[in-house]
């Protein structure tokens, strides 16, 4: 069996993020995105402390890749952000994005995030399962929201709220 490894990302990995991040949007059912950002940009759109990355046993190749990015930039929105989670087409199924998802819920508490919320297509049931198994609940869906290629799509809201932070 293998054994998947989490690690924070650094620039260096960008080209192994874009190339996972590219298998997601060829999939149409993971992102509004048609094209992969430059490094900057997606840079500057991601929490730093919240960068993850996954690797198979020895292989010191990204397979996976999760992040954070603000909602907000009003203080009330601190501890809120959206979860981004990518998976490489053939890792897909052996559980890199359940130990990603993971282990970014347990940094986005050890750094004061009280909610995180995932907007997901509806057609993509892997990926709502995912963040379900990971304690996330529907609590909405944004119906025409935006259009991807022309045309109309939906998306399903979830959330998780953390039984540690923003409590009292």
């Amino acid at each position: 069996m293998s054994k998947i490894s989490i690690r924070k990302l650094a620039a260096s990995d960008w080209d192994a993020i874009r190339h996972i991040y590219l298998d997601g949007i060829a999939t149409g059912q993971a992102t509004f995105e048609t094209a992969a950002p430059s490094w900057q940009r997606w840079d500057e759109s991601h929490l730093k402390f919240a960068r993850l990355g996954a690797t198979i046993d020895e292989n010191p190749k990204v397979v996976g890749w999760a992040a954070l990015s603000p909602i907000s930039r009003r203080a009330v929105y601190s501890g809120v952000a959206e979860v981004s989670v990518y998976v490489a087409a053939d890792e897909r199924g052996h559980g890199v994005g359940r130990a990603l998802l993971a282990q970014l819920i347990t940094e986005s508490e050890r750094n004061g995030m009280w909610s995180l919320r995932a907007s997901i297509f509806p057609e993509n049931m892997a990926s709502i399962d995912l963040h379900k198994g990971a304690g996330f609940c529907v609590v909405g869906r944004y119906q025409r929201i935006g259009k991807l290629l022309g045309v109309w799509r939906d998306t399903v809201l979830l959330e998780r709220r953390s039984n540690t932070v923003g409590i009292d």
